[in-house]
């Protein structure tokens, strides 16, 4: 009997799924506008940067052990005399109430204050220090969104090929049906069939769930709702393979990674905080000026009723020697410098975690791309046995669990190579991460690549 012959052939993936998201595309976003909108919405971010802003000044206060004090004190009292003497000879007894107004202006001005001069030495690297952080902040920002991003257009390329194997393996269930109706085939090619249509309708569920949940995960970190990504358009030229070697990030790391500059700028105030520990040892000099007036309005307390002023301005340079403060200063030294040994070992720590994260997202970029070519020739490939297969189905050479096999290898490996694709692009800005160049400039690369 003659079997019509019907090769089953799955739209291009590009073609499919703008097919399938064509409804969104007007409203869909850019990876640079999601990032944007998640700049302004992530608390995450927003926390940081209201923390550097509140550390810088944390940072100038500083300054002010330094610089001039001025101070303006006044009073005004309402005094009242009463003045009795013992013996009558020596005058009358004398009642009144009078005022007494008093005001000074003091100015202070710190000439050797070892402390003070200390802590604003610890200042330049604490500034320092808080930039670096935000830095992190900021660079971590821009991988969670891209993160969130392709994970919403990686679920969208699985719920789609999962969609079309689900159309496939049905028609090859219909197939086989009419075949075992005819009699060319068994009821094990039926039910084959049946199995494998049920577990796609089973992995269209999970599908369908893994594309919400990775929504929500994208409307998280931006901040807009129902966010459509652009899809991308040229899946031909990602990103060139390194030219350097790995160790060639690693030196760059080692100089720009905010972390290895934060443990360094944290063993450097640490470093500072022993020269503060040890400062309190030290004397302490400082000049004040200072103008004082009073007035007594009524007399005052001399049994004169006649109002008075008095003027009273002063210099004085003032030196303080600290002697003994119950071995709390000695205590101090000793702790500071324990800090600074836990600084030093943070800071080869970061050095060492660095230099291993540079290195796996090296070669998690490299290998990511050797991984695309390789699925790009297996895509190729599962397409012509997939072909073949059917065609020694069509013609009685092939059983029906063949074709549902290479259906199944034909989808996992279009899925995989869907995924390998968004991960390397992921996996460059994780090198430029772990280097410490990542800036949001970074992303304009990326969002070319994507659908206008």
């Amino acid at each position: 009997m003659l079997l019509t012959r019907v090769v089953f052939r799955a739209l291009p993936l590009q073609a499919a799924l703008a097919l399938a998201f064509s409804s969104g595309a007007v409203q869909a976003q850019s990876l640079v506008d999601l990032y944007e909108h998640a700049r302004g919405y992530d608390a995450t971010y927003v926390g940081a940067k209201a923390q550097y802003d509140a550390n810088l000044f944390l940072a100038n206060q500083a300054l002010g052990g330094v610089l001039p004090n001025v101070a303006l004190t006044t009073s005004t009292t309402r005094n009242y005399w009463d003045y009795r003497p013992d013996n009558s000879a020596v005058g009358l007894e004398t009642t009144r109430f009078y005022s007494s107004s008093q005001a000074s202006l003091t100015l202070s001005q710190p000439i050797y204050r070892p402390v003070l001069w200390a802590a604003y030495k610890q200042s330049g690297p604490q500034m320092q220090l808080f930039l670096a952080q935000y830095e992190m902040a900021e660079q971590d920002l821009l991988v969670r969104v891209t993160q969130a991003y392709f994970d919403v257009l990686n679920s969208e390329d699985s719920l789609e090929l999962i969609r079309a194997q689900k159309r496939a393996v049905g028609e090859q269930l219909a197939s086989a049906k009419r075949n075992f109706e005819v009699g060319t085939s068994t009821i094990t090619g039926v039910r084959d069939a049946q199995a494998r249509y049920d577990l796609s309708v089973a992995q269209e569920v999970a599908a369908e769930n893994d594309l919400r949940v990775k929504h929500l995960a994208l409307d998280l970190v931006t901040g807009v709702q129902n966010a459509a990504p652009k899809r991308l358009n040229n899946i031909k030229e990602l990103i060139p393979t390194p030219k350097e070697a790995a160790e060639s990030f690693v030196s760059q790391a080692e100089v720009n990674s905010p972390v290895i500059k934060q443990a360094k700028l944290n063993l450097d105030i640490a470093r500072l905080e022993i020269d503060k520990a040890w400062s309190a040892h030290k004397p302490t000099i400082d000049a004040q000026i200072s103008v004082q007036g009073i007035r007594n309005d009524g007399g005052g307390s001399n049994n004169s009723s006649v109002s008075s002023h008095i003027y009273n301005p002063s210099a004085a340079l003032v030196m303080s020697v600290p002697i003994f403060a119950g071995f709390a200063t000695q205590n101090r030294v000793r702790q500071t410098v324990s800090l600074e040994q836990k600084a030093q070992a943070d800071f080869d720590a970061a050095t060492r975690n660095t230099a291993q994260a540079t290195r796996t997202a090296y070669f998690g970029v490299v290998s990511g791309l050797s991984q695309i070519a390789a699925y790009e020739a297996a895509e190729a490939s599962s397409q012509s046995s997939l072909d073949s297969n059917k065609l020694g189905y069509s013609v009685g050479v092939n059983i029906n669990i063949d074709v549902l096999n290479a259906q199944s290898q034909l989808y996992q490996t279009k899925r995989d190579l869907a995924k390998a694709r968004y991960d390397v692009l992921v996996g460059k800005l994780k090198l430029l991460q772990a280097v410490g160049t990542l800036t949001p400039q970074d992303l304009q690369p990326i969002n070319n690549l994507l659908q206008p």
